[in-house]
């Protein structure tokens, strides 16, 4: 096991709330390092006292400003500066991710720490845009538009990219004018204790941003709080529905990205090394615990078991280990409700082959130092019937169906025959082919020709039981400004 995991120094564990550290009267939670299931730190957990002090501190901070009235170029400029901050931490940051999450550390290095790099000066930079317009009416009137912040805004963000999923809310509200409170995942809460650190150094005032790890009964108070004004959450469709219709109550903005079930299309005139390469990687990604994830294959019959055979031969090779070693591709499950949740799919497989045939499942072998980590093996299930569950379901584990299709008209169907609409993508050297699909395809982004193509000015979000509202790009500052007129009498 990697003796880097000594060198990392996890953050105290204390609630951060109107710019101060604090603990908690509540209790307090341990962390496991999801390698090897050891404990790392304990954080506090806010209480009902902690959640309504946060609330306060947001609410007088958004009304008495300066943040909510500073000139958005000035907002700006503190973004960018927090992004110097974190890029100077950077490996830092992916080190204590790693720790976190269980992810290999090359990818908290170059898709975890640089993405949220990357969003926050985004919006930092997208901030002095933010502004107004002049209308022509036929009213004796000098009328204009004003773009100002909602409020405060409760971030509720998932386990599985704490960093990515925070800052794509977190940037984007601030840069609007926007209050924040911060309920992180309870099991992966380390690196939003430390972007706090960073947000302070760079200037945010006291009351601006606010940190509160903690169970659901948090979300559940901030999502009922008249005082908060929006709530940006990701998150399972379950509790999605749930904060929606809590929401509902006090008229709230709500942005919901929820569970997905994305296929991945791979038509026989694909340039089919690229696309195995390119369906691994969208499965084992993250093992799994992705809501982009490409966890349908749907290949057409004449490469079906060209490809088929592909996968299984290659699949064994992923590299799958301890995520600080550097050749690590696959590391362990988050937590152990993750791991107990996809071998619960697992064991209802029929290894007989009816409904689907288990390809490439077994147990990972790992040193002995990881024995006690939340592991699986990427798995492959083949023939698999449309309306099985683990077609049907999200999963959020490596574990990849594979069905067969005939047609371009099948393989729409079968991609679009699920609850979900989260993320789609096509395999063709057809470019004909690759926009008359891309425009049938029921999901909010659809890749061509390579899976998780991602950028801060791209936007994302999901159709369907996939949720609501867009993250990224302008439409995802538009997600946190409202709109008022102005209208002059001129008589």
């Amino acid at each position: 096991m990697s003796a880097i995991r000594t060198e990392i120094n996890p953050p105290s564990g204390e609630l951060f709330i109107n710019g101060a550290w604090i603990d908690s009267a509540a209790d307090h939670r341990e962390i496991l390092d999801p390698s090897t299931g050891a404990v790392i730190t304990a954080v506090a957990q806010a209480g009902p006292a902690e959640t309504d002090r946060a609330i306060a501190a947001a609410r007088r901070a958004f009304d008495e400003g300066p943040w909510s009235t500073m000139a958005p170029r000035e907002r700006g400029r503190i973004l960018l500066r927090a992004a110097e901050i974190l890029r100077g931490r950077a490996e830092e940051f992916a080190r204590l991710e790693s720790l976190n999450t269980g992810k290999p550390i090359t990818f908290s290095r170059m898709v975890d720490v640089a993405t949220t790099i990357d969003q926050i000066e985004y919006y930092g930079a997208l901030a002095a845009g933010i502004e107004g317009a002049t209308r022509r009416t036929g009213a004796p009137a000098f009328a204009y538009t004003r773009r100002e912040p909602l409020g405060v805004v409760a971030a509720i963000t998932p386990f599985n990219f704490p960093l990515i999923l925070s800052s794509i809310k977190i940037a984007p509200a601030l840069a609007a004018g926007n209050t924040v409170i911060h309920k992180p995942a309870e099991e992966t809460p380390l690196t939003a204790l430390r972007i706090a650190e960073v947000l302070q150094e760079a200037g945010v005032p006291d009351g601006v941003f606010n940190v509160l790890p903690g169970g659901g009964e948090v979300g559940e108070a901030l999502v009922r709080d008249p005082r908060v004004d929006k709530v940006a959450f990701t998150g399972s469709t379950a509790i999605g529905r749930a904060i929606a219709a809590s929401a509902a109550q006090t008229l709230k903005h709500v942005t919901v990205e929820l569970g997905g079930k994305s296929a991945n299309i791979v038509f026989a005139d694909a340039d089919i090394e690229k696309a195995i390469g390119t369906a691994i990687a969208g499965f084992v990604f993250n093992t799994g615990q992705f809501c982009m994830a490409g966890t349908r294959l749907l290949v057409q019959r004449p490469v079906y078991e060209d490809v088929l055979g592909a996968l299984s031969g290659a699949i064994g090779h992923v590299p799958l280990g301890d995520p600080f070693d550097e050749s690590t591709v696959i590391g362990p499950m988050t937590g152990p409700r993750h791991l107990a949740k996809v071998r619960s799919f697992l064991d209802q497989v029929d290894r007989s082959g009816a409904g689907a045939k288990a390809i490439c499942a077994g147990e990972p072998q790992l040193s002995t130092d990881l024995s006690g980590g939340f592991w699986t093996a990427p798995t492959l299930l083949a023939d698999v019937d449309q309306d099985s569950a683990f077609v049907q379901e999200e999963i959020f584990g490596p574990v990849l169906t594979v069905q067969p299709f005939d047609t371009e008209e099948d393989a729409i169907r079968l991609a679009n025959g699920t609850a979900y609409g989260l993320a789609a993508g096509l395999q063709t050297t057809n470019i004909a082919r690759a926009h008359r699909v891309a425009d049938r395809l029921r999901a909010g982004i659809v890749w061509v020709n390579g899976w998780a193509l991602l950028d801060a000015a791209m936007p994302f979000g999901g159709v369907h039981q996939s949720g609501y509202g867009r993250e990224g790009g302008p439409e995802g500052l538009d997600e946190y400004l409202q709109t008022k007129s102005v209208l002059v009498a001129m008589d």
